[in-house]
């Protein structure tokens, strides 16, 4: 009989500063949904213990948000930021790790791929009580080979891909592009890839009913020939699905609760795994090829990226991005030439922090996600980063090319 295994994922992300923006606006009822999600979960765990296996991720700005006094004091009537984190880091779950600033990879300078990604390590540490993150979910699932190299100078031994860019490397089932882990090698580097099911992903975002879950779980592996790893990664605040305060009605107890409670009886027909467990008992040696894309939105399939891309001003933004990428980069390495004669060399050292901070809270997908309507926010940041590496360049002796 195949052994199948069910790994279930959430990811946490708001734009940065939208919780207050949110309150401010005069939303607060929405902003309280949504800090509601971010407290419910490990309540949700609570006496399911032994059988829960659930992932998250959590974006670099929601993360930057948890550690605001200032947002923490706005909404200390709504939630104890610093109780549910600690929670977090007492939990079983497998927090996997992400981009800094919530960055397409494959559309952000690869020069900036490390610091988005070794910067959210730092502050996911620090927030969430883990030494080591095992995974990676990419933001908005952007993913290109490339990043394969970059992925493992960085501790990762897997990333989450969406499904429908597996690309085999001969002829294979449609279940076997699903439902098992892969290698993927780059530059010299590899990595195992492990396939989100779009489809089944889709039904969990949106609302399900646990026993339709089970019946296609089945249908879906039956010809299974191996274990079969069967992941659904969704959003985890959006939508009535999971704001909702009637918990019976919604994700937890509607849906996630009746299952564990079926795998408990013995009647589910599957097991709840975490990814990394998975890997210990059956690592992959298949290796195959990722074609490059994100996951699908409302209104586009993912694969070209028209989501962030589309517009003209969408693009000019991206152009600009790139632009001031390399500017900082070129200062950085003029910095390192000249430090030691500068007048004041720890003053340019700060303004290129800075610069390069706002730089990437640029490239942040959020910023190019609604058409053109925030794409004025990456402008505003690369302008500020613009004026301090101009600032640099005069006190080490240069003036902008």
């Amino acid at each position: 009989m195949t052994e199948v295994y069910h790994a279930l994922g959430l990811n946490m992300h708001q734009p940065l500063e939208n919780l207050l923006a949110l309150h401010n606006s005069g939303e607060r009822w929405e902003a309280k949904q949504i800090l509601w999600c971010y407290d419910r979960p490990t309540r949700m765990l609570e006496g399911y213990e032994d059988v829960a296996r659930l992932h998250m991720s959590f974006s670099g700005t929601l993360l930057k948000q948890f550690e605001d006094p200032a947002i923490r004091e706005t909404f200390d009537d709504v939630v104890d930021m610093e109780a549910f984190l600690g929670r977090y880091r007492r939990s079983n779950i497998e927090f996997v790790g992400t981009g800094l600033y919530h960055p397409i990879y494959p559309l952000t300078p690869p020069e900036d791929w490390d610091a988005h990604t070794s910067w959210w390590i730092g502050l996911g540490r620090h927030l969430l009580g883990r030494e080591r993150f095992q995974g990676f979910w990419p933001p908005e699932m952007g993913f290109c080979m490339e990043m394969i190299p970059m992925l493992k100078r960085n501790g990762y031994r897997y990333v989450l891909v969406d499904s429908w860019y597996i690309k085999p490397r001969r002829e294979m089932r449609w279940e076997e592009l699903r439902y098992r882990p892969y290698i993927a090698r780059y530059g010299g580097a590899e990595i195992i890839v492990i396939p989100r099911d779009r489809e089944l992903s889709d039904s969990q975002e949106s609302g399900l009913d646990p026993g339709w879950f089970q019946h296609e779980v089945y249908e879906r592996t039956k010809w299974c020939d191996f274990p079969a790893l069967v992941t659904t990664w969704t959003d985890g605040e959006n939508g009535g699905w999971f704001r909702t305060t009637d918990i019976e009605s919604g994700f937890w107890g509607y849906f996630y609760h009746a299952l564990l409670q079926r795998y408990r009886e013995g009647r589910l027909g599957f097991t709840p795994v975490h990814i990394s467990e998975y890997l210990e008992k059956y690592p992959p040696a298949e290796e195959v090829d990722v074609h490059r894309g994100a996951w699908n939105t409302g209104h586009h399939w993912g694969g070209d990226f028209t989501q962030w891309t589309g517009s003209l001003l969408q693009k000019r933004g991206w152009d600009e991005v790139r632009n001031a990428s390399a500017y900082y980069h070129r200062v950085k390495t003029l910095f390192d030439e000249r430090w030691h004669v500068a007048a004041n060399p720890e003053e340019a050292r700060d303004l290129i922090v800075k610069a390069y901070d706002r730089i990437l809270e640029a490239e942040t997908s959020c910023n190019f996600y609604w058409g053109s309507r925030w794409v004025h926010r990456s402008f505003d940041d690369l302008e500020q980063a613009y004026h301090l590496l101009d600032t640099a360049t005069a006190l080490l002796g240069e003036k902008r090319g």
